[in-house]
């Protein structure tokens, strides 16, 4: 008879899989949904309007910045050409920088007042709430019906604004969000295995919740609210990392609805170290399961449809996949060795679990493989070679599962970190020299040793399926172990590249700024 330990371990391993296999179904019905609603976030030419209409509403684009020294130039010149009545677009420069990028937004922000743009510089010195706590006090001095929020890594199209704010004709209509493209996407490995996950995000996901009725999130910029609808729930708040997703459930809690527009694309820069990609993930992945500790209650008790509920749940602790991954990954070794620790002899019953595991995480990981393959086949014409890029996002995905579940755990917790920016480095094409722009490096986390240790017991894990003859989990094992060492090289390998301040040529184009 099964001890009350060996039970205890069993029933563990059990809901460990049972929800990794969840999450994984969860991928295919967004695709499926997508297949079945992906006209409802099509483009509405109907909807488009023209510069010269006298009715056009007075719109504030709100540029939220932070030490932005190599791209701002960028950020402000895309806002700048924005086609919109002069007199009716207000551009805030929300700069919370503590460098030379101060000087140059100033000088920037004369040139273009110069020529009769409505520009403004604001610069705080507190950084009270950091993103939030800026797009806030920016609020305070916008004349906007409408607040379009651009990042510093992003790049509007001129027409951005005629193509968008169409759809708030409907005053039920409170967030706009367009997709986001890639600047970048073929600069290096990483960014190409990056551009998948976002490709997956922002061609399936969005599509699917959205086109179906069911809650989406703003994803933070490329986007553009209703001004009474950012008020009506209650405004900026910055007690989570991400300040967008919480605000987007707490209004659509009001009854706020929202439009997503997958063929208006918005391009920006991706991460191009391992160690500001890690950043970033941290980020997301904290504040989704702070928002989630917030707002999940409410949620649940409210009298939303259970189809807008479940998916509302689901999205918000999408990021537990990673935790439970590393549970996963954990329990294997005392699995395989279970009838020795436990003490009797289980001939039959190892088996059937390891190979009903296997079963099921065979069948939820192949999930996220045919999600971000879908998404490439809806995007490119060429889709098909891109696909030789798509072990590398899993591997990442595997790899950035140790931070991901410090993040988790932090924020279930309850403890607090500040905000941690993604360095933008202007990295556009192969022409750009990574290492010549390390103003901005994200140093070696700690955790990058217990990434490398995490491959080490995945190489143990197969090594003891070979001993006791049970090799069912081998290859999950395997690319799981590749995935830690890899990202473990690279996160460790960047930390060998010299910090550096502004060279004398960037210090000079500041002054001349």
């Amino acid at each position: 008879m099964l001890t009350f330990l060996s039970f205890s371990f069993l029933a563990i391993y059990g809901m460990d899989i049972f929800f990794l296999f969840y999450f994984g179904l969860h991928t295919y019905l967004m695709v499926f949904l997508y297949r079945k609603y992906k006209e409802n976030c099509a483009e509405d030419e109907g909807l488009l309007l023209k510069k010269n209409d006298k009715k056009l509403p007075t719109v504030t684009v709100q540029l939220p910045i932070f030490n932005e020294f190599y791209v701002v130039d960028r950020l402000i010149e895309s806002a700048c050409a924005l086609s919109y009545p002069k007199e009716k677009l207000q551009i805030q420069v929300l700069d919370d920088s503590t460098d030379e990028t101060i000087e140059k937004v100033k000088g920037l922000v004369r040139e273009y007042q110069k020529q009769g743009i409505w520009i403004e510089h604001l610069h705080r010195t507190n950084r009270r709430g950091h993103k939030a706590g800026a797009l806030e006090e920016g609020m305070q001095k916008a004349k906007g019906e409408f607040i379009a929020i651009f990042d510093a890594d992003f790049t509007p199209e001129p027409d951005f604004l005629l193509r968008t704010l169409g759809y708030f004709k409907s005053p039920e209509i409170g967030m706009v969000q367009a997709r986001w493209g890639h600047l970048n996407e073929d600069y290096n490995i990483l960014t190409k295995a990056q551009s998948f996950g976002i490709d997956g995000h922002f061609m399936i996901e969005q599509v699917a919740r959205n086109g179906a009725s069911l809650w989406m999130n703003f994803n933070g910029t490329a986007g553009i609210w209703r001004r009474t609808c950012i008020e009506d729930a209650g405004g900026w708040e910055h007690d989570t990392l991400t300040e967008d997703f919480d605000l987007s459930y707490r209004a659509e809690l009001k009854g706020w609805k929202f439009r997503y527009i997958k063929d208006v694309v918005c391009k920006a820069e991706i991460p191009a170290t391992m160690n500001a990609y890690k950043s970033q993930q941290f980020r997301w992945c904290k504040g989704s399961i702070q928002t989630a500790v917030k707002l999940l209650p409410t949620i649940w008790k409210s009298n939303e449809p259970w189809k807008i509920k479940a998916e509302a749940i689901t999205h918000l602790i999408n990021y537990s996949v990673h935790p439970l991954m590393i549970l996963n990954i954990l329990l294997t070794a005392p699995l395989l060795l279970m009838e020795y620790w436990a003490g009797f002899k289980m001939d039959d019953l190892p088996i059937e679990i390891l190979f009903g595991s296997a079963a099921l995480l065979s069948v939820g990981s192949l999930g996220p493989v045919i999600f971000y393959a879908y998404s490439q086949r809806e995007i490119y014409p060429n889709w098909k070679k891109k696909l030789i890029y798509l072990p590398v996002l899993v591997m990442i995905g595997t790899g950035i599962a140790v931070m991901n579940t410090f993040a988790w755990m932090e924020a279930v917790f309850g403890i607090q970190s500040g905000f941690k920016r993604t360095p933008k480095l202007r990295i556009e094409g192969s022409q750009d020299n990574l290492k010549e722009k390390m103003k901005y490096v994200v140093p070696v986390d700690y955790r990058a040793i217990l990434e490398f240790f995490m491959g080490l017991y995945c190489v143990l894990c197969i090594y003891l399926s070979f001993l006791v003859g049970k090799p069912y989990v081998i290859g999950f094992m395997v690319l799981y172990a590749i995935g830690f060492f890899y990202v473990s090289f690279l996160s460790i390998a960047e930390s060998f590249w010299k910090f550096r301040p502004a060279s004398a040529e960037e210090k000079e184009a500041s002054a001349l700024a």
